[in-house]
């Protein structure tokens, strides 16, 4: 009798001791092994790095480099200076044009001129904030950086260059035998029809928006207000609004804009300390 009274007291206090073990076992086995898979989960996607040629000094490199850095594509820079005119590198861009990115994907290898650089990354990456996807939206985004490209910037690389010590385009007065009074005089024009795209920019196509992209800036307002740099070697008098601009599309996209613009502004004051000295 007495050893089946034994076991009878013994089986249920086994039981009942290694049920609640069991259980406090499993639940923090259970969280730890939870936990790592939401982190991962949490984590985002890297994007791909962009292989960039381009010159330090050049507005028109400047907008790409912004670009880059402000849509998070840590851009691998190498400085093309002095070497864009060599065999290794006219191969691949006869043009020997710089920004120039290079990209697997594309059918030749290479890509230059900003504009179109923004847009094939910001169609490649999805990236509507700077280019958006809305035809209406992005025609007007287009449709500022051809103006751009096609009026404003002559005519500042018109008044800029020949203090910036950049080559002139051809046929232009600037580039040409011609007296330098005739020079001057077609630099002067050159300031003076500034005005009048600015004041286009300003009141069309920003149109009491903070840019021209809305509330935000687009590719359109980097390669704008990355032009409007080079206006600071003549000390040209930008009206309030552009310069009030300027500083919002700075404040806006931070260190991404600030550090490519203070190789800018830094060859920009070398050539006037030059210009003093």
């Amino acid at each position: 009798m007495a050893k089946t009274a034994t076991k009878s007291v013994k089986k249920p206090a086994a039981k009942a001791a290694a049920k609640p073990a069991a259980k406090v076992a499993a639940k923090p086995a259970a969280k730890a092994a939870a936990k790592p898979a939401a982190k991962a989960k949490a984590k985002p996607a890297k994007k791909p790095g962009v292989k960039l040629s381009m010159l330090k000094p050049s507005v028109n490199n400047m907008t790409v480099r912004v670009f880059a850095r402000a849509a998070g594509l840590g851009a691998d820079e190498t400085d093309a200076w002095g070497h864009t005119r060599s065999p290794e590198f006219t191969a691949r861009n006869p043009s020997h044009l710089t920004p120039m990115i290079e990209d697997k994907g594309l059918p030749r290898g290479v890509l230059w001129e900003s504009c179109a650089i923004m847009q094939y990354l910001a169609n490649k990456h999805g990236l509507e904030k700077f280019y958006p996807k809305a035809p209406a939206k992005r025609a007007m985004i287009d449709s500022a950086m051809f103006y751009l490209v096609g009026t404003l910037y002559p005519y500042v690389a018109r008044a800029t260059y020949p203090f910036l010590g950049f080559p002139q385009y051809a046929g232009e007065v600037g580039h040409s035998d011609a007296h330098p009074d005739k020079k001057s005089e077609a630099q002067k024009a050159a300031m003076a029809a500034i005005a009048e795209p600015l004041e286009v920019f300003h009141s069309f196509f920003r149109d009491g928006k903070p840019f021209i992209g809305g509330k935000s800036p687009s590719i359109a307002d980097i390669r704008l207000a990355a032009t409007l740099e080079f206006l600071a070697v003549i000390d040209y008098p930008l009206p309030k609004w552009a310069k009030e601009y300027m500083a919002a599309i700075e404040k806006a996209l931070g260190k991404a804009y600030s550090e490519p613009a203070g190789d800018v502004r830094g060859y920009i004051a070398h050539v006037k300390s030059q210009a003093r000295a």
